[in-house]
């Protein structure tokens, strides 16, 4: 995968903005943008959690790292929207995928696939982790729930 950046793009780091040059070596940045192929065109790099998804950040944040032949764990919190059936709705990107992302990210680390269910909520997908594999998000971006 390739990132360009843009004279536009922004960054941050916890709940502050930051620059690029303030990003070390070696850390997970989620890249929000548009893409081409394999090419991503950044409008927004959000610095993640120190650490994999067995860290003490995640784990206090109740991810469930993912183990691969491990059972999956049941949880669910929050509002989870009622005629959610896993793999319905309909990908989306650019901008409403970058908010559902970001409301996703209040609550939750990671977000790898946004999809816009047919009551036009929206479910956060999280390739990697157990729980919460899916964030629910509202309409006006608000994460209400997790499962």
């Amino acid at each position: 995968m390739t990132v360009n950046e843009a004279s536009a793009t922004t960054y941050q780091k916890g709940t502050s903005a930051t620059s690029a040059s303030a990003i070390a070596a070696g850390e997970t940045v989620l890249v929000l943008g548009t893409t081409n192929g394999t090419t991503i065109t950044a409008t927004q790099g959000i610095v993640q959690p120190a650490g994999d998804y067995g860290s003490a950040a995640s784990s206090a944040a109740g991810v469930v790292p993912f183990q691969r032949g491990a059972p999956t764990t049941a949880k669910q919190v929050g509002q989870i929207p009622a005629n959610y059936t896993e793999r319905s709705g309909t990908v989306v990107s650019a901008t409403a995928a970058n908010q559902a992302t970001e409301a996703s990210l209040a609550g939750f680390p990671g977000g790898d696939r946004v999809v816009q269910l047919s009551s036009g909520e929206y479910e956060v997908h999280n390739i990697g982790v157990n729980w919460p594999h899916h964030v629910f998000v509202t309409q006006d971006f608000k994460a209400v729930g997790a499962n």
